[in-house]
């Protein structure tokens, strides 16, 4: 039997490349349809003709426009965690640094515009789908209690109660402001999310 030809390394790295490319410029797309006009307007068929592609290379990507929001859900932590990784940086006090990631997380969504509430409800709904939500909620978890965990170092956070409380504090109230404001007409995100690192500063601080 015939051996097939090995592919010299140098052409297999140019092919991931060229599918890589690929695949980020279809959730780019999708991005910025999503953000346009909702996720349940667009159709894969308007993405593939913005890319320049045949449907069915879209799904060599993508088993379905669910699997690629669970990929977009996946770059949203990613992003998060990012955001709570730049204020850990600051030099200040915690409760200043809390009030920062809040602040930056506001100013997310209002760049982002009203269709990121659809955006984000589908985003949840498809981790729940897909059973990522306890990784993702691994993660989340994970980039707060280190934020927790700088703020015990560091003597200003309260020691009455365990740092996995104070946790489950500070992402319990992320949590209260993502899902009110995806779900509640002329949610008040910006007031509440003051509101919220306010209270989070007098809970847990000493």
């Amino acid at each position: 039997m015939d051996t097939p030809p090995v592919q010299p390394a140098s052409e297999m790295g140019r092919r991931e490349r060229r599918k890589r490319a690929m695949r980020n410029r279809l959730l780019e797309v999708a991005r910025e349809r999503f953000a346009a006009q909702g996720v349940e307007a667009t159709r894969v068929q308007e993405i593939c003709e913005r890319v320049d592609i045949a449907e069915k290379t879209f799904f060599n990507y993508f088993p379905s426009k669910r699997h690629l929001m669970r990929e977009l859900a996946n770059e949203g932590v990613g992003e998060l965690i990012q955001d709570i990784e730049t204020v850990r940086k600051q030099t200040t006090s915690t409760a200043e640094r809390i009030r920062l990631f809040f602040d930056q997380v506001v100013e997310n969504m209002e760049q982002a515009g009203p269709m990121q509430r659809e955006v984000l409800t589908e985003m949840v709904h498809v981790a729940h789908e897909g059973g990522a939500e306890h990784d993702q909620a691994r993660r989340l978890h994970e980039g707060f209690s280190r934020l927790i965990a700088d703020g015990l170092e560091e003597g200003d956070l309260t020691e009455a109660h365990p740092p996995e409380t104070l946790t489950d504090m500070l992402m319990g109230a992320f949590y209260v402001l993502m899902f009110n404001w995806a779900n509640l007409d002329r949610y008040p995100l910006r007031d509440n999310a003051q509101a919220a690192a306010r209270f989070l500063a007098d809970s847990l601080t000493r």
